[in-house]
């Protein structure tokens, strides 16, 4: 069944393995690429993903999650939101093309100015070569430090020295999962469980915003998605959240 819904993280994440379809503009044969820039509609990808899915057969757990536009400006709104919350590949290779798109559109309706004297922001110099002697150079001072011999005092404020180290990093990814379950996004959400068949039937059925032009969706397919489904969450009609 199709719904808006909310995405955030809970603790009741779990990790699970899936198969993952993305559905965008940029896939070949699928979107319409034009001079003003990339367009599909969200019948378009649905039916996409149900032909992929159809192929399965047999009981499937499916999630997709989509989000849909009239104008570049509101997809590209929930698309970054959606990014923050859930950075699918998917999702951030669209919002990268997206921009790209924009940009260069944007560039076409400029006039190039002149080349000007001076030089560019310096910037630091990394090619494969260079990177192998820092390497190789850092590997010789620690070799040199590790045989410099150790006195116990030193042990000791090295032994302080990773305990902080340690506590801050617990404290950080502390932090991080606090921030991440902070964050939510909404989106069009479609989950289904059981029979591809049925699920295929129902899929096709009540898509939502037809006639939008912006469209990119990513459909998580396999036999348990638990710990997907505890990230989605209903909207409440009379609050909008």
């Amino acid at each position: 069944m199709w719904r808006e819904a909310r995405l955030a993280f809970t603790d009741s994440l779990a990790a699970l393995d899936c198969s993952i379809v993305p559905a965008h503009p940029w896939i070949h044969g699928l979107g319409q690429q034009t001079d003003n820039g990339a367009y599909l509609s969200p019948v378009n990808a649905i039916h996409y993903l149900a032909e992929r899915l159809a192929g399965t057969g047999g009981n499937t757990d499916v999630v997709i999650m989509m989000v849909t536009g009239q104008t570049h400006e509101n997809f590209m709104k929930g698309l970054n939101s959606l990014v923050d919350v859930f950075p699918a590949p998917a999702f951030t290779q669209v919002k990268r093309l997206a921009e790209s798109a924009a940009a260069l559109a944007t560039e076409k309706m400029q006039i190039p100015a002149k080349a000007g004297a001076g030089l560019p922001v310096a910037i630091p110099l990394s090619v494969p070569t260079s990177r192998a002697a820092l390497s190789a150079a850092a590997v010789s001072e620690a070799q040199k430090a590790a045989g410099a011999g150790f006195s116990l005092d030193g042990l000791k404020q090295q032994l302080g020295e990773f305990t902080q180290l340690r506590d801050s990093l617990i404290n950080d990814v502390a932090s991080g999962l606090a921030d991440l379950q902070g964050k939510s996004a909404r989106a069009w959400v479609f989950t289904a469980s059981g029979d591809t068949a049925a699920t295929l039937l129902a899929l096709v059925q009540d898509i939502p915003q037809p006639s939008a032009v912006y469209t990119a969706a990513v459909m998580l397919a396999g036999k348990n998605l638990d710990g997907i489904r505890g990230m989605i969450h209903d909207v409440d009609p009379d609050t909008g959240a």
